[in-house]
């Protein structure tokens, strides 16, 4: 089974995601927060992403409905993962902090319009 590994800036919060060898679900999203960070995000699986290190060092930041969880290092401020409003068995992680990744080999990344959802946290 391959495993992604991926961290923070500061290196504080760790994670690592099983069961594939690329990330999967690719999208951006055009709502009010996804559209400020910025983030490519992928998805897994909640039994699938685990934080290895640093789960004190995270931060968490809901807003609209308060169901979906952004999460975030308090240390440097990246964006690593989130629990979806939407789909609550699914995180979505940031691509950008998987270890050797490159962002421009990851081809056209759709992007989910999460301002026709009426501000719903993706």
């Amino acid at each position: 089974m391959e495993t992604l590994k991926g961290s923070c800036h500061c290196g504080a919060v760790a994670f690592e995601v099983s069961g594939s060898a690329q990330p999967e679900g690719l999208r951006r999203c055009d709502c009010s927060l996804c559209s400020k960070k910025g983030a490519v995000m992928a998805t897994a699986k909640l039994a699938d992403f685990r934080v290895s290190r640093g789960q004190d060092a995270l931060s968490l930041y809901q807003w609209n409905t308060n169901t979906a969880k952004h999460y975030f290092c308090s240390h440097c401020g990246i964006y690593t993962h989130h629990q979806r409003r939407v789909a609550p068995d699914e995180y979505g992680y940031n691509v950008a902090c998987l270890e050797g990744i490159d962002l421009d080999r990851l081809g056209e990344i759709p992007m989910t319009d999460g301002n026709t959802l009426s501000l719903v946290d993706q």
